[in-house]
């Protein structure tokens, strides 16, 4: 067998195994989920309003990136998502030698409800996210601000893995 033969088997080999095991893009996994463009809206926690901004800039951040769709307003959207801070939660989950807490985890529970063409379907997730802090310090806004963004990009990216999960079914 020529060298040329074999150089070709190998890239049609490698070509099949490649298109042969499955992979799809997110966008492509949700298009039967999400129709095209969609809206967003968070309602605000009476317990936490300073975060209703960060969870929609949170939100409309997942939905552009990770479901590479386009945000519009919602009378022309196909997929409406709301979603609301369920819980944010903050518990220390390490101490220093005079105990004194030094880390805590952040616990941010979602709930978010996705309307498509007369469906609807609720969704609740959680995110986590672990930070430092000085000892005997408590925990200031800025470092507050931070750990409930990113608790809530994490609970986003549980969304957005339902959601694929829910259109790789289809």
């Amino acid at each position: 067998m020529k060298m040329s033969n074999i150089r070709t088997l190998l890239y049609l080999s490698i070509l099949l195994f490649a298109t042969s095991c499955g992979y799809r893009p997110i966008g492509i996994a949700t298009t039967p989920i999400l129709e095209g463009s969609i809206s967003t809206y968070v309602k605000i926690s009476m317990r936490d309003p300073d975060n209703t901004v960060l969870l929609k800039d949170a939100l409309d951040r997942a939905v552009v990136q990770s479901f590479k769709s386009s945000l519009t307003d919602k009378d022309s959207a196909k997929t409406h998502l709301i979603i609301s801070l369920e819980n944010s939660e903050f518990i220390p989950i390490r101490y220093d030698k005079n105990g004194y807490i030094v880390s805590y985890r952040a616990i941010i529970s979602l709930h978010i409800l996705r309307t498509t063409s007369n469906k609807t379907k609720s969704y609740h997730t959680e995110g986590s996210y672990h930070f430092n802090i000085e000892p005997s310090a408590i925990i200031s806004d800025r470092s507050r601000f931070e750990a409930i963004d990113q608790g809530a990009q994490k609970a986003l990216d549980s969304f957005v893995a339902q959601v694929v999960s829910e259109g790789a079914s289809l």
